[in-house]
């Protein structure tokens, strides 16, 4: 056996484990780079931690003073560590993360150097604002805006770099990043369901929006990547035919992990595990090189912020084990997509999930209030909820075998679905005490058995119940969770709000008891929101045109999705729970809108490149070879050659076909470009990239691959799918 044999095997055996070698337990390791409350304890006096726990769960401030001995500890843990720097890392709204280093240095006036983090650096950074996607907010020439300190998401230390979690505003305020509107909507959605959690528990004084992310990536050999200008600059293939073994033998799912990504995922977890970021389960997906990693729930604001760290470092980890990660949605045409599914809930500081049903009637009252008020929210803001979740990439795979469609629906399960019909039939009003005992322990109470057997799922709906939580199915490998999670914690605090003016008014004009005010309002909504429940085949064509008479919206493009942004509707909701001003929101619209644009923009671009540089010359030569094999038959046999030739001829002649057909399509598509790109209204223009540009890619894709078919394999010039797809 080969040594580097041995070494793969022992890897995989845990032999040599580095999270062994260093602390012996997994659980040891955890958090040890992040300046978390067990760091605080030992750096912070008391009175310092209290500050920061109060601005973290309350939002009270933090003074000067206090600032500056956070920052002072924060600087003597990072040092301990290795830190040299320090920087504020956002979310701008380019869709990454953003990062400026400062060493912990400076000069005294006599010369000397010393290490210095002051509580002012902490708190506040000036990045450029004009730097980064703005929407219009900020024009080149107006610079200023500031990254602030957000006390609720820890600081952590990656590499030599203290990095500090913020949010970035303009000079005027608003805010240019995805981090801001979410904090927002989270403080909305405490708000409401702390009221309304009051009906039933009256301790409860916080709630905590939960996330628990499942990450789906692609690894491929890096150097195969380098090859193939597609994959570096578009993040996917854009042309390439089919392997003839791709995932229809259902083989890789949950299958053996290959032994180089089972060390790469290993060196992930250990980096994870020091960033505190809570990693429990990998495994194989469906498609070939596809997998997934997903953590325990995390309050959804440090969830966001572990999962964008987390694709930071799956990058740099897949570099060192010569590896490139994929995040694009739909990298490789005809085997499965990437996405990144959202499972939300809502948490009590009492610890209760509500969510989940519990041992008692009022307790299961409390989980159908939560459950039909979520119901109702994403009826009312299905067109919204679809368009967090909208890109240029997402597009390829919403719709597709392993994606939910554009349609907004909800899956509960049939038995929950009959436990809802049973309280829509509830009579209005005060109920009698054979009602009340019929609803609480006939129909509620059997709450919890239902949910124990309702195991089944449905992996063609966009937003299911899976037993204790959402889970929204939609979201893209590589949006940031920030977007659908603001939207679907503002619509639900909406619509908490409203269903609490709606109970507190029936028990104070109609003197109704509070259960019976609950059920009333309860089975208003369970009518009002029943087109949006569907428990059926998402895929099929029946299901398209039965959503079109509910009048469900089926927006299944971004420029299209992206619409109802600024709708009265949509403006009305973002303003009423302070989580976006109308300036606000438009530019989100114009940045959607210009990097649907600009990406689009870069895929016609390479495609030219990728027929005129590699495609027709890969053809033209492998032609002439052909060209010079008849010439050479002609020559010995003269008139009779044909009969000798094969089907040689009829090769040369397809590939003309094609070669005339692709350039003409490329030719065309240029054009369209060109008309497109003078456009000024920004939203026009989406739609030409959209409707007249686009389709253009799928004819071009048809004759590169009809192509690399014929073409003689150590002449096609980009690696193919059996070779990109199939590491060992």
């Amino acid at each position: 056996m080969s040594e580097i044999r041995f070494t793969a095997i022992s890897e995989a055996l845990n032999i040599n484990n580095p999270i062994i070698k260093e602390k012996g337990r997994r659980s040891a390791l955890f958090g040890t780079h992040v300046f978390n409350e067990d760091r605080m304890l030992q750096y912070l006096t008391r009175d310092a931690l209290k500050s920061v726990k109060d601005a973290a769960q309350s939002g009270s401030k933090i003074n000067r003073k206090t600032a500056d001995q956070v920052a002072e500890a924060m600087k003597a843990w990072a040092i301990t560590l290795g830190a040299t720097h320090y920087t504020h890392w956002f979310q701008p709204l380019t869709g990454a993360t953003a990062e400026k280093h400062d060493a912990f240095f400076d000069l005294l006036s006599d010369g000397r150097a010393l290490e210095k983090f002051e509580g002012g650096q902490l708190v506040q950074q000036e990045p450029d604002a004009s730097s980064f996607p703005s929407g219009g907010i900020r024009n080149t020439f107006e610079a200023r805006g500031y990254t602030a300190w957000d006390p609720t998401s820890p600081a952590f230390i990656y590499g030599t770099t203290l990095c500090i979690p913020t949010v970035f505003v303009s000079y005027t305020g608003e805010a240019l990043d995805n981090k801001a509107p979410l904090l927002r909507a989270l403080h909305a959605v405490d708000e409401a369901a702390t009221a309304v959690a009051r009906y039933f528990d009256k301790n409860v004084s916080k709630v905590h929006a939960t996330l628990g992310w499942e990450q789906e990536y692609f690894l491929i050999d890096k150097s195969l990547a380098n090859a193939r200008p597609d994959l570096m600059l578009a993040g996917r293939t854009l042309v390439g035919h089919e392997a003839a073994k791709g995932q229809q033998l259902d083989d890789h799912y949950f299958g053996v992990i290959p032994l180089r990504a089972i060390s790469f995922m290993k060196d992930l977890e250990l980096e994870c595990t020091r960033l505190g970021i809570p990693v429990k389960t990998r495994h194989n997906e469906v498609a070939p090189n596809q997998f997934e990693i997903a953590p325990v729930f995390e309050e959804a604001n440090l969830a966001v912020d572990h999962n964008l760290l987390l694709m930071d470092i799956m990058e740099k980890v897949a570099d060192r084990h010569h590896f490139k990660v994929l995040f694009h949605e739909k990298p490789f045409a005809g085997i499965n997509g990437s996405g990144k599914h959202n499972n939300w809930s809502l948490a009590t500081d009492t610890g209760v999930n509500l969510l989940s049903p519990g041992s008692t009637p009022m307790k299961n009252l409390q989980f159908l209030t939560f459950f039909i008020n979520t119901i109702k929210a994403v009826d009312t803001y299905e067109e919204l909820l679809r368009s967090s979740i909208a890109s240029a990439s997402n597009d390829h795979r919403l719709g597709a075998n392993e994606a939910p469609p554009a349609i907004m629906s909800i899956f509960v399960g049939q038995q929950l679905s009959d436990v809802l019909d049973e309280l829509e039939g509830v009579s209005q009003g005060k109920l009698s005490p054979e009602e009340k005992t019929e609803l609480k322990l006939n129909v509620v109470g059997k709450i919890p058995e239902i949910l124990l057997d309702n195991t089944d799922r449905n992996r063609t709906s966009p937003f299911a119940f899976t037993g204790n939580k959402f889970e929204i199915r939609g979201v893209g490998s590589r949006t940031n969770c920030a977007k659908p999670m603001t939207v679907l914690n503002a619509i639900v605090a909406q619509q908490l709000r409203e269903f609490k003016q709606e109970v507190d008014g029936l028990i104070g004009k109609k003197k109704l008891k509070k259960d019976e005010a609950v059920f009333n309002v309860l089975r208003e909504y369970i009518k009002a929101s029943k087109r949006i429940r569907f428990d059926g085949d998402g895929y099929s064509p029946e299901w398209e045109a039965e959503a079109a008479k509910r009048k469900l919206s089926n927006n299944k493009t971004t420029p299209k999705a992206l619409q109802v942004l600024t709708s009265k509707k949509s403006l009305g909701l973002f303003a009423s729970t302070a989580v976006m001003s109308e300036i606000e929101v438009a530019a989100r619209l114009e940045v959607e809108l210009d990097t649907y644009i600009l990406q689009t923009q870069i895929e016609g671009r390479v495609y030219n490149e990728l027929v005129y540089n590699h495609i027709i010359p890969a053809a033209i030569t492998y032609q002439n070879k052909l060209l010079e094999n008849v010439t050479g038959l002609k020559e010995i046999y003269g008139a009779a050659y044909s009969k000798y030739t094969g089907g040689l001829l009829s090769i040369i002649e397809q590939i003309s076909e094609h070669l005339v057909d692709i350039k003409k399509k490329t030719d065309d598509m240029t054009d369209a470009r060109k008309r497109a790109n003078k456009m000024k209204d920004l939203n026009k223009k989406a739609f030409a990239y959209c409707d007249e540009i686009r389709p253009f890619f799928d004819s071009i894709r048809y004759h590169s691959d009809k192509l690399e078919q014929i073409v003689q394999n150590d002449i096609w010039p980009l690696a193919k799918y059996r070779e990109l797809l199939f590491i060992k």
